[in-house]
């Protein structure tokens, strides 16, 4: 029974390895020091900055300081919610949760290192109006989920920077 166990285990590990499984390690960036401009009220750079922890400067540092290596500039954050289905009788069913966010990253002399580009995440959600508190909650645990994915993207797409120079 014994022999039996060691050897399925044994098996699970060599398929798991030669499929190329592997878990998700830290990432590495091409800067050492980073700055986060945020749109004004953003939690996208808020939550950024905090991923990034000791890594994160000012954009102007106080005198002598160094200027951070890249800057990365969150432009837009929009959380939007919208109608998506009602009943016969006019109210609603269904409503669509949507955050979008622009950013760029470049360095602070100006060199483009990420062009403007917009991140989307969505999630539909069921309304009831008798549950409407039940509801409300939903929506902002989606809401701090998208957000959440919208990092994680963010930093796999700083991360893919592999030179701070064009």
């Amino acid at each position: 029974m014994m022999r039996r166990r060691v050897l399925t285990a044994g098996a699970l590990a060599t398929l798991l390895a030669g499929c190329g499984f592997k878990l998700r390690g830290a990432q590495n960036f091409a800067f050492k020091t980073v700055a986060v401009t945020p749109e004004f009220g953003g939690a996208v750079a808020a939550e950024l900055a905090r991923y990034l922890g000791d890594a994160i400067r000012p954009v102007a540092p106080a005198a002598g300081g160094q200027l951070p290596e890249a800057i990365v500039d969150i432009l837009q954050e929009l959380r939007e919610k919208t109608v998506v289905a009602v009943n016969a009788s006019g109210q609603v069913r269904e409503f669509q949760l949507r955050i979008r966010v622009q950013f760029k990253m470049r360095t602070p002399q100006g060199v483009e290192l990420i062009p403007t580009t917009e991140i989307v995440q969505q999630r539909d959600i069921s309304f009831n109006e008798s549950a409407v508190l039940a509801k409300e909650a939903e929506e902002v645990l989606l809401f701090r989920d998208m957000q959440t994915d919208i990092v994680q993207q963010l930093l796999r797409r700083i991360a893919a920077v592999k030179t701070l120079t064009p």
